[in-house]
């Protein structure tokens, strides 16, 4: 289903997408329409998937997660059904921050945060022992140097439009 979006609809996103804490009368305010349509906007775009949840953005390190690093996994087979074995397994792993299939050498690139180094280690030996996996590549972070948690919108937003005005 596709939903067209209008003006409103890209600010109203635009501004949630930087700060979803914020309430439906400032939301409206900043949009430059009344509180009762914004919220309706609102929910529609929920409804439609667009928005789909909200949630706070915690620092690992500040909660005892110092180390991040990535794994990438190749697996022996790419068979339809051992690849969704492989996601449902990676599924219920708190340590797999996020996880991307890819295609080309290797089938998953894995986001990991774990407390340690042996920690990690033992993360990267449970994923080499899982069915399935042929090796397991790990790459440490050391430096984190963009996070950017939001869709860029700039393509949506109408022209002449500038972000923040």
């Amino acid at each position: 289903m596709t939903v067209r979006l209008d003006a409103v609809d890209w600010k109203i996103l635009d501004e949630l997408q930087r700060d979803g804490r914020m309430t439906n009368v400032e939301l409206s305010r900043r949009v430059g329409i009344s509180a009762p349509p914004c919220l309706r906007r609102v929910r529609a775009l929920e409804e439609a998937g667009i928005i789909e949840g909200y949630r706070a953005l915690l620092d690992e390190k500040s909660l005892g997660y110092d180390l991040m690093a990535f794994a990438m996994v190749h697996l022996i087979s790419q068979a339809e059904v051992d690849l969704d074995a492989f996601q449902e397994m990676i599924a219920h792993w708190p340590q797999v921050r996020s996880a991307w299939m890819l295609s080309g050498d290797v089938d998953f690139l894995m986001l990991c945060v774990t407390p340690d180094l042996r920690s990690f280690q033992n993360l990267v030996l449970d994923i080499t022992a899982a069915p399935n996996v042929r090796n397991v590549k790990t790459a440490l972070t050391l430096k984190q140097s963009k996070n950017a948690p939001v869709v860029p919108l700039e393509a949506g937003l109408p022209q002449g439009s500038v972000r923040g005005a």
